[in-house]
């Protein structure tokens, strides 16, 4: 067991491997499972979406706030480290959670409808106006921000606490706007107030 909680990609892999045992379990053997890609598209939408605001809510509850109290000698670690590679996973876990969720408005039927805020699909095109605005603020004003603040991108030292102070307010904007999303995206089909 050591082997595959050592190392991530072993634990990752060891991860879907248990999802095929399970459904196993479930269908006694697979009996009448057929792909449905609505489905898929749900499920790499939702383990995309935990990737994306897990690391946005990481960001704002925990690095955010605990930065300040990190002695000026140890914050190399972080900016050079540890941030660079979690903005890694964050940008590309709002990019499969986008394409995922478009993929799967259209698998359903309901793309067009919910981007035009039609009747019946309003709770869920106003969550994804809202995702598709965060995901907006990810690629082209956090990261390119963040490069800057982090010296991953050649610029001024005067640059970089304007550009660390930018990005931080834009994903204060996420997190701001990540409640209303999550509850847009659930209220439709689960009977949330007001739709």
């Amino acid at each position: 067991m050591g082997k595959i909680l050592e190392s991530l990609q072993n634990t990752v892999i060891a991860g879907f491997v248990l999802v095929v045992v399970v459904i196993a379990i479930m269908t006694k053997g697979f009996a009448g499972v057929d792909f449905d890609p609505a489905f898929f598209a749900r499920y790499i939408h939702v383990l995309a979406g935990v990737m994306w605001i897990g690391l946005l809510w990481y960001f704002n509850f925990v690095q955010i706030p605990t930065m300040p109290s990190i002695p000026d000698e140890q914050k190399p670690a972080i900016g050079k480290h540890i941030a660079p590679k979690a903005l890694w996973w964050f940008r590309w876990g709002a990019m499969f959670t986008l394409l995922s969720g478009l993929w799967l408005a259209s698998a359903n039927g309901y793309i067009v409808d919910a981007l035009t805020l039609a009747e019946g699909t309003r709770s869920i095109g106003l969550g994804m106006w809202m995702a598709i605005i965060m995901w907006f603020n990810v690629w082209f004003v956090i990261w390119p921000n963040q490069k800057i603040a982090l010296g991953i991108v050649e610029a001024d030292a005067d640059a970089k606490p304007a550009a660390a102070r930018k990005a931080m307010l834009f994903s204060r904007t996420n997190t701001l706007l990540s409640i209303p999303m999550l509850y847009c995206m659930v209220s439709g089909q689960n009977g949330g107030a007001g739709w």
